[in-house]
């Protein structure tokens, strides 16, 4: 019998959904630097977006509590509805269910706030009770403590929750670098995001095959020895 979780991740098997990516939980997030958090889950969002995969949002007590989804996050889709919940698992809220259902793939890509537990109730519930394959996204999910997260990470996996990072998953997603109709949406997303990676990509453009810079700025001077 065939373990579909060897299967690699394609823009065509899996679906995201981003959980509780709200200002107040983020505030409390101490496993990850939280800047760090931010650029790895709209690096994620806009892969996505490249990709053209499902991409669920949901929200819990917005106006109460929790705040507003981060706009650089919600400018990569900014026509999608955000299913708000009173519940931290956003399985409890058929909204979600509802909008997972539809999107017809197995394969739940996951990247939320706080790991240990809107993500982890979720992923459980979501396994236990339709059984879906869960991809917990590590690097774009984030707890109270580093044990928190890591120790939600391992009970998790324990489950059978697959561990991935956001550029891994960009990766997946590519698979080919002869797929040139996303080659260069990939490689700016990558120049945005990835940090020394990017970096790496804008150097070997520019110095070894001198493509011009990404941007314009204003004249190099001469070195001046100062008297």
């Amino acid at each position: 019998m065939s373990n579909p979780k060897t299967e690699v991740l394609t823009p065509f098997n899996s679906q995201l959904i981003f959980i509780d990516q709200q200002p107040q939980m983020a505030f409390g997030v101490q496993s990850i630097d939280r800047q760090t958090l931010k650029n790895n889950t709209v690096g994620l969002a806009k892969a996505a977006k490249i990709f053209n995969i499902p991409t669920t949002f949901t929200t819990v007590e917005t106006q109460s509590f929790s705040g507003h989804t981060y706009p650089e996050l919600l400018a990569v889709f900014p026509d999608a509805p955000l299913l708000e919940r009173t519940s931290m698992n956003s399985w409890d809220d058929q909204k979600v269910r509802d909008a997972l259902k539809r999107n017809g793939r197995n394969k739940i890509i996951v990247s939320g706030l706080w790991t240990e537990v809107c993500n982890a109730t979720f992923a459980l519930s979501a396994m236990n009770d339709a059984g879906y394959e869960i991809y917990m996204v590590a690097d774009a999910s984030g707890g109270t403590t580093k044990e928190a997260h890591d120790y939600a990470m391992q009970r998790m996996i324990q489950a059978g929750v697959v561990p991935v990072t956001w550029q891994q998953v960009l990766l997946e997603w590519q698979r080919d670098w002869k797929n040139r109709d996303t080659y260069d949406a990939v490689m700016a997303l990558v120049k945005e995001h990835s940090g020394a990676y990017g970096m790496g990509v804008d150097y070997a453009y520019t110095m070894v095959h001198k493509a011009p810079e990404r941007v314009q700025h204003g004249p190099t001077l001469a070195p001046v020895a100062a008297a």
